[in-house]
C-alpha cells in the first residue's frame, strides 16, 4: 500500500501553497500536486507586475511573491509533485484514490481542491505559422520588461491584461500600439484613460491579419493589420508582438459518480466559508470555491486556505482545537525563530 497522506492538495497556486504551509502548521501529513512544471498558478503570468493588496506586505513583484509563497509552503516539508495532472478522484471506504495522467495512484484521507480557474493556456494567434515565432518575438505573457526597452510594440487584445501591459511598457518602449477587434475596449475605464494619457495608440475594429518574417526567418519584422469597418489595411515594422486574447480553461479534476459536488456556473464548487464542500472529506480554497461573502482577492485566498485546513484537522481529529495556534505562541516556530534572530544579530554585528 502506498503512503497515505492526511491531506492531498490539488493545485500549486497561492491557495494551494498557503494550504501546504498551514496544513504543516496543523501537523498534517501533506502532499501537493500541481499540473504545471512550476508552482505559482496565475501569478506566474505577471512576474513583473506589482502586487499591492496583501495586508501588511509592501508592494512586491509577482515573481518575487511566488518565490516567497513557495519558500513558505516548504516550511514543514510537504511532498510536492509538479508536472503531474490529476485526472480522476474516487473514494474507496475512508480513502480517496487520486489517479494522474502518468498512471500513478495517490492515497489520501482528505482532498483539498485549490485548482483556481483550472489549467489555463493562452488563446493563440490563429495565423498560419505564428507558432514558430513564439521562441523569438511573439509573446503571450510578459516575463521581463527589460526585453521591451526602446522597442516598437504591438499588442493584440482589449481586456485588462492587454491594457495593463500597454500602460506598463509605454514608459520604456519606443512606441506601443493596441489593436482590438471590437468597437470598444473591454478593459476598465480607468485603465484605458491611463493608457491614453501614457500615449498608447489604440486602434479598435482592427485585427492582425499577417505576420512577415525577417530575412533570417527567425522573428517577426512586419505586421499587417486590417480595419473591419473601413476594410483598409496597413503594414508596419515591429520589434515585439504581444497577444492577449484571454485564456482557455480546462478543469484538471474529474470525480467518480459517487462523489457529487454542487457547482455554480458549471465550474466553481459551492461550499462554506469553512472550506467544506457538500461531499465529506473534500474541501476547497481559493477561486474554485464559492460561498456567500466570498472575497476574490489574495487576502481572501489565504483565509480560505486556513479555514479549509482547520476544517480538515477537525474532520480527521474531532477533538482537535478548531484553529491553529498563532505563530507568536506556537512551539513549532521556536527553533525557527531562534535561528532567524541569531542570523540577524550576526548580520547586524558585521
Amino acid at each position: 500500500m502506498q503512503n497515505i497522506y492526511d491531506v492531498t492538495i490539488i493545485g500549486g497556486g497561492p491557495a494551494g501553497l498557503y494550504s501546504a504551509f498551514y496544513s504543516g502548521l496543523r501537523g498534517l501529513k501533506t502532499k501537493l500536486i500541481e499540473s504545471q512544471q512550476e508552482l505559482g498558478g496565475k501569478v506566474l503570468l505577471y512576474p513583473e507586475k506589482l502586487i499591492w493588496d496583501v495586508g501588511g506586505h509592501p508592494p512586491v513583484l509577482g515573481g518575487q511573491f511566488v518565490k516567497q509563497l513557495i519558500e513558505q509552503a516548504k516550511t514543514f516539508e510537504p511532498t510536492i509533485l509538479t508536472n503531474t495532472k490529476v485526472d480522476f478522484i474516487e473514494r474507496h471506504d475512508d480513502l480517496f484514490i487520486i489517479r494522474t495522467s502518468k498512471g500513478e495512484q495517490h492515497h489520501s484521507k482528505t482532498i483539498l481542491l485549490a485548482i483556481g480557474g483550472g489549467i489555463i493556456s493562452p488563446q493563440k494567434l490563429t495565423l498560419e505559422g505564428a507558432e514558430k515565432y513564439e521562441m523569438t518575438n511573439l509573446h503571450y505573457t510578459v516575463q521581463s520588461y527589460q526585453r521591451f526597452v526602446d522597442k516598437e510594440i504591438i499588442i493584440s487584445g482589449g481586456g485588462n491584461a492587454a491594457i495593463d501591459w500597454a500602460v506598463e511598457l509605454s514608459p520604456i518602449a519606443k512606441n506601443v500600439t493596441v489593436v482590438y477587434r471590437s468597437e470598444q475596449l473591454s478593459a476598465h475605464e480607468a485603465t484605458i484613460e491611463e493608457a491614453i494619457k501614457a500615449g498608447v495608440q489604440i486602434e479598435c475594429n482592427t485585427t492582425i491579419t499577417k505576420l512577415t518574417a525577417n530575412t533570417e526567418k527567425t522573428a517577426i519584422q512586419f505586421v499587417t493589420c486590417e480595419n473591419s469597418q473601413t476594410q483598409q489595411s496597413y503594414t508596419r515594422q515591429i520589434d515585439e508582438v504581444i497577444v492577449s486574447h484571454g485564456y482557455n480553461r480546462e478543469s484538471s479534476v474529474e470525480f467518480d459518480e459517487a462523489i457529487a459536488l454542487s457547482k455554480k456556473d458549471d465550474y466553481y464548487f459551492e461550499g462554506k466559508a469553512t472550506g467544506e464542500t457538500v461531499h465529506p472529506g473534500i474541501f476547497a480554497a481559493g477561486d474554485i470555491l464559492t460561498f456567500e461573502g466570498k472575497v476574490n482577492l489574495l487576502i481572501g485566498t489565504f483565509q480560505d486556505a486556513a479555514n479549509a485546513v482547520n476544517s480538515i484537522k477537525t474532520y480527521l481529529e474531532p477533538s482537535a482545537y478548531r484553529y491553529g495556534m498563532v505563530s507568536s505562541h506556537n512551539d513549532l516556530f521556536k527553533e525557527k525563530n531562534r535561528s532567524i534572530i541569531e542570523k540577524q544579530l550576526v548580520k547586524a554585528s558585521k
